[in-house]
């Protein structure tokens, strides 16, 4: 039987962490880090079934590109303590198949990240080979500016209720 479990923090600097490090080690690729030179290159890395990005309606399509869409982040950051993504990480039920699996994470990132104007880049990932079998889960990496037509826009403080936070779990709880 599915047991939920959804666990969200913050992606700062004042951590000595980046968004472009983080997302590409969720998605196993090679992102370079325009702002500070450097090349995280995860391509060797397996167990990653699954990467999309899902954006809002009006957003530019350069967002469909990893590598530009958390540099677009990064630069948009000025201060060293900056926060900037939010990853949520979610069990996902083994009793399901992959396609199952990956419909009720783009439902759920839909409903409650894309439709308050967050840009989630998704990432599945298969059990370990020397863990559970039963261990899916996925990765999502959250913008914390709201996006439009033209791009980055302000900082939207609200997403950082607690309130928001119970509310994705409620919904996840639900869901799975």
């Amino acid at each position: 039987m599915a047991i939920y479990h959804l666990r969200a923090t913050m992606i700062s600097r004042s951590a000595g962490r980046s968004a472009t490090a983080a997302a590409a080690y969720r998605s196993a690729e090679l992102i370079v880090d325009q702002r500070t030179g450097l090349a995280f290159d995860y391509r060797a890395r397996g167990g990653v079934d699954h990467v999309e990005t899902l954006a809002p309606a009006d957003a530019p399509t350069w967002v469909q590109d990893r590598a530009a869409l958390w540099n677009a982040v990064e630069l948009a950051e000025t201060r060293k303590n900056s926060q900037v993504a939010r990853e949520v990480r979610v069990a996902l039920p083994c009793e399901l198949d992959a396609t199952q699996r990956l419909q009720l994470v783009r439902d759920f990132c839909q409903r409650e990240f894309v439709d308050r104007g967050m840009v989630a880049d998704i990432a599945l990932h298969a059990p370990g080979r020397d863990g559970d079998e039963r261990n899916h889960h996925a990765h999502i990496l959250l913008t914390t500016r709201e996006i439009g037509p033209d791009g980055f826009t302000t900082k939207n403080r609200d997403w950082n209720a607690k309130e928001l936070l119970e509310g994705w779990r409620e919904a996840w709880a639900r869901d799975t």
